[in-house]
């Protein structure tokens, strides 16, 4: 059973720093693209931080960067989100997604629906 879990988040004030994790299992997601999306309450899932399957290639929203990083652990079963600087309007519940193939790319995928495989969340609250 493929599963991606999320943890880190919490209650931050304005200006600090949070790292989230998204641990995977089922199958091996190291030589997938992932990324990390974030749903504020009443708005669409946005995309914030995209790596490709090989590692190279990143994405970053305008609103995140220079303050957050996407990065893969050693063991690449696992990928991290730190955020610094943090504001108000990073308030959200923060998704770790996996893309479905695993051969060696260096596309960025920037859409949810290139995004197979799902965790359950982690919500950041940032305070001012």
């Amino acid at each position: 059973q493929v599963q991606l879990v999320e943890s880190g988040g919490g209650l931050v004030q304005a200006g600090g720093s949070l790292r989230l994790s998204c641990a995977t299992s089922g199958r091996t997601f190291s030589g997938s693209a992932m990324a990390w999306f974030r749903q504020a309450p009443g708005k669409e899932r946005e995309l914030v931080a995209a790596i490709s399957s090989n590692s190279i290639s990143t994405y970053y929203a305008d609103s995140v960067k220079g303050r957050f990083t996407l990065s893969r652990g050693f063991a690449e079963n696992t990928v991290f989100l730190q955020m610094n600087s943090l504001k108000p309007e990073d308030t959200a519940v923060y998704y770790c997604a996996a893309h479905p193939t695993t051969y060696y790319s260096y596309s960025v995928y920037t859409t949810r629906e290139a995004y197979d495989y799902w965790g359950q969340g982690t919500r950041v609250t940032v305070s001012s």
